[in-house]
């Protein structure tokens, strides 16, 4: 019975060494895949701003900054670490990071206005009967205030445009929330989120997605080799217990001789 739990014990151990070697590698290769991403963004050298007392800045005011926070962590729910926002390493790295520069992005995208020119007159028939689109309203740019033609105010109804270049706000709408084929509002969304807006979403999407991804493996290794380290102390243990013992005699220096018991 002994023999067996040692030969049990030994193999368990050799499973914890196995296990071990496994969380060495893989940890390794997570810090390779956190170097080159560090290289990546130095790269690009794309920072975060902070002002002298460690606040992030936005901009160089707080409240943008923590606008932009409040969209990634209110509306996105993106668990924030503040520990990762840090003055000492501005550097764009971590998943926090990126996903609070795609935030920031995204805020003044959202938060902007962007002109846009018609070249002749434009009739828009927005609900589909062609014959109310001769009693439309007609809009010129000089005549709206500040140049400002906002659907929140004046709305898609049945309208027409005069040529001139127009001021359409955002209004904090994504992509898919503008009339694409209204003639102002199509191009707002064309001009506002861009080709470049969208890029910088789909880098920056992968860098969040590739550091998290690297602290989970990291985690991961670490917990792989810490079984593997449980699993040789018991496989040692169980060794140790079924070990064979050694009885010890030891006899005091001038004791009597036991008396042999009578045959």
């Amino acid at each position: 019975m002994d023999r067996r739990l040692r030969i049990l014990g030994a193999l368990i151990a050799i499973i914890g060494v196995v296990a071990i070697a496994g969380g060495a590698y893989g940890y390794t290769r997570v810090q390779g895949g956190a170097n080159a991403l560090q290289g990546f963004s130095a790269a690009q050298n794309v920072t975060i701003s902070y002002n002298d007392d460690g606040q992030l800045v936005d901009r160089g005011t707080t409240e943008g900054a923590a606008a932009i926070l409040s969209l990634l962590r209110d509306d996105w729910k993106w668990p924030v670490n503040q520990a990762d926002l840090n003055r000492n390493d501005p550097l764009v790295n971590t998943g926090t990071e990126y996903m609070y520069q795609m935030a920031t992005i995204a805020y003044h995208t959202l938060n902007s206005s962007v002109p846009v020119t018609l070249t002749e007159r434009t009739e828009w028939n927005g609900d589909g009967d062609a014959a109310n689109a001769a009693v439309a309203p007609v809009f010129t740019a000089a005549a709206l205030p500040e140049g400002i033609w906002d659907p929140e105010v004046q709305g898609y109804g049945d309208a027409v445009f005069e040529a001139g270049t127009y001021i359409v706000p955002i209004n904090a709408r994504y992509w898919t929330a503008f009339n694409r084929s209204h003639p102002l509002d199509g191009k707002a969304r064309e001009q506002a989120w861009t080709g470049t807006v969208h890029g910088l979403f789909a880098e920056l999407g992968v860098g969040a997605t590739t550091a998290s991804s690297l602290e989970m493996a990291g985690a991961l290794s670490l917990m792989l080799a810490g079984f593997g380290l449980v699993f040789i102390i018991a496989g040692l243990g169980m060794v140790w217990v079924a070990w064979p013992q050694t009885a010890k005699v030891t006899q005091r220096i001038g004791a009597p001789e036991p008396t042999p018991a009578a045959g």
